[in-house]
């Protein structure tokens, strides 16, 4: 069963994404929040898989009580960023601030129910290659810092974060690497335990924002 919390100061949205979900087989909608510090609080007290996160929200918004979610070792919930508004900056700063995912409200019914079941899965929403435009873009405006976490990394492990960050998929990384996917899906894993990252869109923006990789950089 995929438990979900809504968070949206509009009750009537809450309640349709709450018909939309609850007729869906496996799927049950465990509580809701009308600010980003209620949906906190329910995430903390119910244990969802999913948060379905506004943006704009009084008191706390949603980017910032997806950071705080994100941030709590304790919440395993993942974060589907919800919004009406298209636009590349709140895309970046919710896959900073640790969203698995990012749509529009106006997204159809059967769109929502695959993403949270994306989401609740363990995949991210969002295509890495779509990721990695709204990074690359952001990141040719900024200074990046080398992170010390990259230390930790195998060069084994650094070339597979820089390959991912490409947007490579499993089988396409094990074919550049000329290793099976078994032991891709490994390196993966060890690469996003190493960084404390919960998926691989999180570690492309870490490779970005870490400076393993530069803006229009050719990687082979």
């Amino acid at each position: 069963m995929i438990k979900i919390v809504l968070a949206d100061d509009q009750p009537l949205v809450r309640g349709g994404f709450r018909l939309i979900l609850e007729g869906e087989e496996g799927v049950s909608v465990v509580g809701e929040a009308s600010d980003g510090e209620e949906a906190v609080a329910a995430a903390q007290r119910l244990r969802p898989d999913v948060v379905l996160m506004d943006v704009q929200m009084p008191r706390v918004d949603g980017l910032e009580a997806t950071r705080r979610i994100a941030q709590n070792a304790a919440i395993q919930a993942r974060v589907l960023i919800l919004t009406t508004f298209e636009r590349d900056d709140y895309v970046f700063e919710a896959l900073r601030a640790g969203a698995s995912g990012f749509m529009l409200k106006n997204a159809t019914p059967e769109d929502l129910v695959r993403a949270v079941r994306i989401v609740a899965a363990g995949e991210a929403l969002l295509a890495p290659s779509i990721t990695r435009r709204v990074i690359e873009d952001y990141a040719r405006h900024s200074s990046p810092s080398r992170d010390g976490r990259l230390d930790q990394l195998t060069e084994r492990e650094l070339e597979v974060l820089r390959l991912l960050a490409t947007g490579k998929s499993n089988s396409e990384l094990a074919a550049h690497l000329y290793l099976g996917e078994g032991t891709i899906k490994t390196h993966v894993s060890h690469v996003l335990g190493k960084l404390g990252l919960r998926d691989r869109v999180q570690a492309v923006v870490f490779a970005y924002e870490s400076g393993l990789v530069e803006p229009g950089q050719e990687i082979r």
